[in-house]
């Protein structure tokens, strides 16, 4: 490890860092604009000067100089700061001062390091340049006459989201960023594009004109849109939350977001449900809460436990656990989380977890996808599995329909037969495997299941997992899960042997839908269907009764990602109207049923919640005891489409916003949207 100073202070730093790295181990801020921790060196906007010695007399670009052995660096010498003032005044000669109107403004990397490193004044007295707008899609809004060309979101295209199709074009003075041919952007990860911009060129289009960052009240939170469990920060106003945007976390999303959870948030104040409903002559008409009560408690008390829970894809484990107490107090465990009829043993947690952990998957060498588009179930995954191609070289097979997953993929093709007998490169390539991974997503959950564990413990997958557990060692076994609430709801019991169909078969007289959009109503219909949500989506449509809750942002609430790990966010604002947090509406029903549950507020809840489930009263990856699945599925059949035929209509929320609605029409469907002229 090479020793050098920065102002005086000696350290060491490690093999490979750069002098910029080696300044900030020192604890000096580097102004920067161009250089990114998650992207390539750029090294073209000369903003992070230093002085090096020994060297040339003349300050260098810190962040594409290698740390060296001996090396004395200064970062606040008169020659560095006359340095950075020059920088600086070059890069604003043709930078429009927008800042009243810019969307960036409080916010703008410019803004900031202009008034800690610039001069003060401009000697420029010139015509200042202007670029078009460029056309990047429904997410992206472009001022490009702000553009300083520190090429970020060219090498965030490229490198992580890997769609290359945002690039420079022109030289010099007349050089301008656009996307190909002006098209939309078609990355599901456009919309990390405006948090790399360190000035206002890129910035959010639904947000654009909102609101001032000094205006928002800020909220922890955790994204229900997948089942990555992406950490977020709720911005609102009043009762409204404006924007979404993440927050670092290493182990989970990096830094990043996909559109959908960015962007899906202005569903949340359209078809809203505030206040119950009581099907009245085969109508849904308004009701006051007590009503609503006491229809579902008549039906209660001939239900003699006929009774079911069925979950739905975002909801919390709070709701699921009230709900779950209020079903036995009557007798009942039909309780169900897989709405769309997948059927899977999870009687054993670990045999469909994401065992290699997300941050882990970056480490594996060779994996198998069988029947999932992991680009759009969880592109945050996708891009850790793009990070492995890149840069551990790793190989990636994939049994299902052709699609872009924005690298380099060997098909196997759509029939599961190929499990059984794969072909010699496959083969080869996990017996020279280090860390060899398989990925079952929701297209080989049910046919595949079994097959895949045959093809894992084939070809030495589990042997360290067998003996070490889950958590430890290698496991390279995973189960990739769509539903934000899917490991939460399986940890709770929400899991019949036979799925969802099991349910059906029984015909319950009284039917709680949780959130639950996606079930084939059609089935339940001799049941009394009662449906606690927060928009008015299929499930309300079809229910008989419609009790409002509160959507993500409008409760805390306790969330499982598809690798275990156990997450909690906050309340941002409240619910609209007449709308109650979901746990509280099932403690107040079950006092009008007669059967009151034991807990009054949602820390006695929590408590006995925990009770139940250790793994789910601590935040953190929760473990289990490894043991495979059972071998009760052959590998035969096709897998012909994957679950989410959408993208960006995947839930109730994201089918209230219009922005998602837009994404889908341009990006998916190829509708054209005139801009109009400004």
């Amino acid at each position: 490890m090479p020793k050098v100073t920065v102002d005086g202070i000696e350290l060491e730093v490690p093999q490979g860092a750069t002098v910029l790295q080696a300044c900030e181990l020192a604890g000096k801020e580097i102004p920067r604009f161009c250089y990114h921790e998650r992207l390539s060196i750029a090294g073209n906007c000369r903003m992070c000067l230093v002085e090096v010695k020994p060297g040339p007399p003349k300050p260098q670009a810190s962040c594409a100089l290698p740390a060296a052995e001996g090396q004395e660096i200064r970062t606040d010498s008169p020659m560095v700061k006359k340095a950075r003032e020059g920088v600086m005044e070059f890069l604003l000669i043709n930078h429009p001062l927008d800042c009243p109107i810019c969307d960036q403004g409080g916010e703008c990397d410019l803004q900031d390091q202009s008034i800690a490193y610039g001069k003060g004044h401009s000697r420029y007295d010139e015509n200042k340049r202007a670029v078009t707008e460029k056309y990047m899609g429904p997410i992206v809004k472009t001022v490009m006459t702000r553009c300083i060309q520190c090429t970020r979101c060219v090498r965030f295209a490229e490198e992580v989201a890997g769609v290359e199709e945002i690039g420079a074009i022109y030289r010099g003075e007349d050089m301008q960023i656009t996307s190909y041919l002006e098209k939309a952007v078609t990355s599901e990860l456009s919309g990390n594009v405006v948090d790399l911009c360190p000035v206002g060129a890129l910035t959010s289009k639904p947000y654009a004109f909102e609101a001032r960052p000094w205006e928002l009240k800020k909220t922890l939170a955790i994204d229900v849109m997948d089942a990555v469990g992406t950490n977020i920060r709720l911005d609102s106003r009043g009762r409204q939350v404006l924007r979404a945007l993440p927050r670092i976390n290493e182990d989970v999303n990096e830094e990043w977001a996909s559109d959908k959870t960015r962007h899906a948030v202005d569903g949340l104040v359209r078809r809203r449900l505030d206040q119950p409903f009581v099907r009245k002559d085969g109508v849904l008409v308004n009701a006051t809460w007590e009503e609503a009560f006491a229809a579902i408690a008549e039906v209660a008390k001939t239900a003699k436990g006929s009774v079911a829970a069925i979950a739905g894809d975002i909801v919390d484990c709070e709701t699921m656990y009230a709900a779950k107490a209020l079903v036995r107090s009557l007798g009942s465990d039909m309780l169900e989380g897989r709405q769309t009829g997948m059927a899977y043993d999870a009687s054993n947690l670990a045999a469909v977890n994401f065992n290699t952990t997300i941050a882990g998957i970056e480490e594996a060498d060779t994996i198998l996808i069988i029947g999932s588009n992991v680009r759009w179930e969880a592109p945050l995954v996708n891009t850790r599995i793009r990070k492995a191609v890149r840069k551990r070289g790793a190989k990636v097979f994939v049994v299902g329909p052709e699609i872009d997953l924005t690298y380099k993929v060997e098909w196997l093709g759509e029939d599961l037969a190929v499990l059984g007998k794969l072909p010699k490169a496959v083969v080869d390539a996990f017996k020279g495997a280090q860390r060899p991974a398989v990925i079952v997503g929701g297209a080989g959950l049910k046919d595949a299941h079994g097959a895949a564990l045959g093809l894992v413990s084939k070809l030495g997958l589990l042997k360290d997992a067998a003996s070490t557990g889950s958590g430890q060692g290698w496991n390279g076994f995973n189960v990739l899960h769509m539903a934000a609430a899917r490991m939460g709801g399986l940890m709770l019991g929400y899991a019949q042997p036979g799925g969802i169909a099991d349910i059906v078969a029984k015909k319950p007289k009284l039917a709680f839908f949780l959130g639950a959009d996606e079930v084939d109503f059609a089935k339940f219909d001799k049941s009394f269907k009662v449906y606690v949500g927060h928009h008015g989506d299929a499930g309300a449509h079809a229910a008989d009764v419609i009790l409002p809750g509160a959507a993500y942002s409008e409760k805390p609430g306790t969330y499982v990602n598809l690798e275990g790990r156990v997450q909690r966010g906050d309340r941002a604002v409240f619910p609209p109207g007449d709308a109650r947090e979901d746990w509280t509406i099932f403690r107040a029903l079950s006092a009008v049923i007669g059967k009151p549950l034991l807990f009054d507020t949602l820390g006695q809840l929590r408590a006995e919640m925990a009770a139940e489930v250790p793994a789910l009263g601590v935040e953190g990856l929760a473990t289990y005891d490894w043991a495979p699945p059972k071998l009760d599925a052959k590998a035969e059949g096709a897998i012909s489409a994957y679950p989410i035929k959408d993208f960006y209509l995947t839930n109730a929320i994201c089918r209230a916003s219009p922005t998602m609605e837009r994404c889908s029409e341009e990006l998916l469907h190829g509708e054209r949207f005139l801009e109009a002229a400004e």
